[in-house]
């Protein structure tokens, strides 16, 4: 018997994504079908070593100055050193970490490579394997489908 396909859910160009692990909500994302692997804008950026000489990646997520950061460091013992392909084709060794990212009040585990992207105009990148598992399509033309869908859901429950 054959499994039953769940339908697609439709995302925009760009999307606001939930980082619970990270207490961080309504964060602004990019969608890049033309990238692997998502990513995540972080500064200062350093291995230390811990008491159980574990080396430990230290990172201060996002800017000071975004909405939902308090400004403390965040620490990974779980991570990897990768080589990611860059946007002008430049391969960079930048650590990965693995963590959830909310869309559609949905919780999904993904890859996130850790950058400075503050030269970039959105903190956050999705990539295609994020993309994949989710079973997503991306509508260019449209903005935060997965936000603006559970506002209205929140709406409709409100009223009743």
């Amino acid at each position: 018997m054959p499994i039953p396909r769940l339908p697609k859910r439709v995302l925009g160009r760009r999307e606001l994504v939930d980082f619970p692990a990270f207490a961080l909500g309504s964060v602004e994302a990019k969608v890049d079908t033309g990238a692997y692997t998502s990513a995540i804008h972080c500064s200062n950026i350093h291995i230390e070593p811990n008491a159980e000489q574990l080396p430990t990646l230290v990172v201060q997520l996002l800017d000071p100055g975004h909405a939902g950061t308090d400004g403390r460091p965040l620490t990974f013992t779980d991570f990897v050193l990768r080589d990611i392909r860059s946007s002008n084709g430049e391969v960079q060794e930048r650590y990965v970490i693995r963590t959830v990212v909310q869309l559609y009040g949905e919780d999904f585990e993904a890859e996130f490579s850790l950058s400075d992207r503050s030269d970039m105009k959105y903190p956050v990148l999705l990539g295609r394997s994020l993309l994949r598992q989710g079973r997503f399509v991306v509508d260019v033309a449209k903005r935060n489908l997965s936000y603006k869908t559970l506002a209205r859901a929140a709406a409709r429950r409100a009223r009743r």
